[in-house]
């Protein structure tokens, strides 16, 4: 998902570099809620990693 972000980032600026402002800056928000998504959900992952690892 990281990957996602790092694409629609990265064409959002080449967009905006070439005049495209509006589409743009639409990529940049896809990727700034696929990235906060990816980090929600690598910490929900790691909360019940820990949960979960507890052995007697």
């Amino acid at each position: 998902m990281l990957r996602w972000a790092l694409i629609f980032l990265v064409l959002g600026l080449v967009l905006a570099l070439f005049g495209f402002g509006g589409i743009g800056g639409a990529f940049v928000g896809i990727a700034k809620i696929l990235f906060y998504v990816a980090v929600a959900i690598f910490l929900l992952f790691f909360a019940m990693h820990l949960m979960g690892s507890r052995r007697v």
